[in-house]
């Protein structure tokens, strides 16, 4: 799952289809009309890191049409940059819509809202239900309904390179103040950049949003929050961050300069989540994993905050084939599936049972980031919450290169977010 509400398109794998013997490719309604067994075809909409996540859930549709060799999964996986507006507008024609996607959390309540998705109370798809984590489910309800299957949930943290740290003589910083500091004497001691901070993604930024205590918006009261103090304190971190060379950063494919910089050895720090711990793996620097170190985000002037992500995995309500989709649903949900994708890709499952299975217990990223995920700020659960993000990356990105004040960024995010939330303060 590469996070990020702003990702650089990646190469899609497109129509490849996943077929048991005897699967049909015909597209009819299937179901399990007539003989009680799943048939016909399931066009599964996937959202993951090309090549590395994507291998492990593709493997894991294979895997379902063993259990239903009358099922053919069609696997696609869509550019996580540009799924959200794929599917709003291949639902909206009636056309080209998967039977399931991989939604982001803040996704799901935006797709309910418009009646793009199926209500899923009652049917297969939520099987052990009270099985998933509280906060993990949250994310899947809407005015009262089950809307989508809660597949993996994150937060973030700061990756480090142990090796860097160990050669400047340095300790984790557990503050902003402190990561300047350290950042000082890790281009004093070894010529290397302290912090990559990502600014082309609002979602690198809530963390410095929650720290100083502030939020997006209060969706109890109703009200604009992000231009209070606190969103204009944020803005100043993150620039004097950059101004003081702390961190280096870019407006422009953030995602894969932070990459590239963090597996080379070029930066010792960068913020991110357990999405992006097999492509980190992958760099030079973490040959030997030992080397990759992970802590909590630095805390702000009000405490340290991380927000809280995931993905869900929604039934497209114009489906013709509900019935398998839903049981598809179930099966990439499952303990076991979750169990499979933790082992290999440590992305954290949603349900309490998989933490209990060996792989999953024993699997130190998971254990880190488990009490993190649960300590994580939860987002706004309101139909505009994928649309908060926008106005944020236009402003942030301004800030960190000196195109507007922090002052200025934060009101026109205020009057923005006030444009798209009718009737709040």
């Amino acid at each position: 799952m590469r996070r990020g509400i702003a990702a650089t398109a990646l190469v899609a794998a497109l129509g490849v289809t996943l077929a048991a013997c005897g699967g049909s490719d015909s597209g009819s309604n299937g179901g399990s009309k007539g003989s009680g067994e799943l048939s016909g075809t399931v066009t599964w909409w996937d959202t993951s890191t090309v090549g590395s996540e994507d291998k492990v859930f593709k493997k894991l549709a294979e895997d379902f049409t063993k259990k239903h060799p009358k099922v053919t999964v069609k696997y696609v996986n869509v550019p996580f940059g540009e799924a959200q507006n794929k599917f709003k507008n291949a639902a909206q024609s009636g056309s080209g819509a998967p039977d399931v996607i991989r939604s982001e959390v803040a996704w799901t309540p935006e797709f309910a809202d418009l009646g793009y998705l199926a209500p899923l109370d009652g049917t297969a798809a939520l099987k052990d239900q009270d099985d998933f984590l509280e906060q993990a489910a949250a994310s899947t309800k809407y005015n009262g309904k089950t809307y989508a299957v809660p597949q993996v949930i994150d937060s973030m943290g700061i990756f480090y390179n142990k090796k860097i740290f160990k050669e400047a003589g340095v300790a984790v910083p557990k503050t902003i103040a402190e990561l300047k500091t350290v950042s000082a004497a890790i281009k004093e001691k070894t010529g290397k950049t302290g912090l990559y901070l990502r600014g082309d993604d609002p979602y690198w930024f809530l963390s410095f949003l929650y720290g100083e205590g502030g939020d997006m918006v209060d969706a109890a009261d109703k009200k604009v929050t992000f231009d209070d103090p606190a969103g204009v304190s944020a803005f100043k971190t993150v620039k004097d961050l950059v101004d003081s060379k702390a961190a280096i950063t870019d407006a422009t494919n953030g995602w894969d300069n932070m990459q590239a910089a963090f597996k080379d050895g070029k930066v010792a720090m960068m913020i991110n989540g357990p999405w992006a711990v097999a492509d980190t793996y992958a760099g030079k620097e973490f040959a030997d994993k030992a080397n990759l170190g992970i802590a909590p985000v630095p805390a702000g002037s009000a405490g340290q905050g991380a927000p809280q992500g995931g993905h869900n995995l929604a039934v497209y309500a114009g489906s013709k084939n509900l019935d398998a989709s839903y049981a598809f649903a179930e099966y990439m949900t499952s303990a076991e599936s979750q169990a499979k994708v933790a082992q290999e890709l440590s992305l954290l499952p949603t349900r309490q049972s998989s933490y209990l299975q060996k792989e999953v217990a024993k699997n130190e990223m998971i254990a880190f980031f488990k009490p993190v995920v649960e300590k994580a700020v939860e987002r706004p659960w309101i139909p505009e919450g994928g649309s908060l993000f926008e106005p944020v990356k236009v402003e942030y990105t301004k800030v960190l290169t000196g195109q507007t004040t922090p002052e200025a960024g934060a009101k026109a995010v205020g009057d923005a977010y006030r444009k798209l939330l009718k009737d709040w303060k």
